[in-house]
């Protein structure tokens, strides 16, 4: 009977049951695409990630939702980088490694710093140069979430960019809006993404949930993926890049809060490469607590 071990990882968080999990299952490289999806909604988090050998990087991992396999991710990077280094496939013994992870659309960075006794291990991820896509239409969007243009962030372009994944991004004027903001009904929702540029919709205001935080987010899905992710890390990059370039942020390094309304808060140090005309890339750093360790067995 074909095994492999697996882990549950709570990534952008110090404590178990926070933050936002992912199963990452170790030693995956016969199991085909098929299978990995299969096991994805088994599992049925809003991402699982298969790590398999790689002739690239030092290892290559695949992200699957419940319903499709996607290209990049930032909480799995998080909880894979975490899992590798509980399971013993990573050493810190000498200090910090910097690694490639082979993503579907080739390698990312990785930095791992080991904890001390005043810090948990903090892993970074490096993500890809951010696209600029569509600006869509308040009109259009808003009653997707059950609000309406007056919620935006006057001024604030609704717009798709991708730091690896395409993502809606979504400046609301404060924190009552995003309060008010509904998960989408799948069937009007699923209509209107069919002909547009953007994987999931991110939702966000300035001012974080804690004083330590500058922004403050939901992230809605739609099944059989997750209603709500409790933080996400590709779409924090998006943001942090969409902030920068649309002068929203005095500095390009800041704390990105959310999950905090589902009990499971998260934190996202976040930090922009590159002036706002010309982002180099965005890099997204966080910490996990492994919940689980076990093994698969099919």
């Amino acid at each position: 009977m074909p095994a492999y071990p697996f882990l549950l990882v709570d990534a952008f968080t110090t404590r178990p049951m926070g933050g936002n999990p992912c199963a990452v299952v170790l030693d995956a490289d016969d199991l085909s695409a098929d299978t990995m999806q299969r096991l994805a909604r088994e599992f049925n988090q809003s991402e699982t990630a298969f790590v398999r050998r790689s002739s690239l990087a030092e290892v290559a991992v695949r992200y699957f939702t419940p319903a499709e396999e996607i290209p990049l991710a930032g909480h799995p990077t998080i909880a894979t980088a975490a899992a590798l280094v509980h399971a013993g496939r990573v050493s810190l013994t000498n200090g910090p490694v910097s690694m490639q992870f082979e993503l579907r659309d080739g390698p990312i960075g990785v930095d791992i710093t080991p904890p001390t006794p005043t810090q948990p291990l903090q892993v970074t991820m490096t993500q890809r140069r951010p696209v600029f896509g569509a600006v869509h239409d308040a009109a259009a969007v808003m009653p997707l979430f059950g609000l309406t243009p007056d919620d935006v962030l006057p001024g604030a372009p609704i717009q798709t960019v991708s730091t690896g994944t395409p993502q809606l991004m979504v400046l609301l004027r404060n924190h009552e809006a995003l309060r008010r903001a509904q998960a989408p009904d799948a069937n009007t929702y699923n209509k209107y993404r069919s002909s547009s540029d953007f994987f999931s919709p991110h939702l966000f205001c300035l001012g974080g949930a804690t004083p330590a935080g500058r922004t403050f987010a939901r992230h809605f899905g739609t099944p059989p993926d997750i209603t709500e992710d409790p933080v996400t890390g590709s779409a924090t990059g998006a943001m942090a890049a969409y902030l920068w370039h649309h002068n929203y942020l005095p500095g390009p390094e800041f704390v990105a809060e959310q999950g905090h309304w589902m009990n499971r808060p998260g934190t996202v140090q976040v930090r922009v490469v590159g002036p706002r005309e010309a982002i180099e890339t965005v890099q997204i750093s966080g910490s996990a607590a492994v919940l689980v360790a076990g093994q698969l067995e099919l």
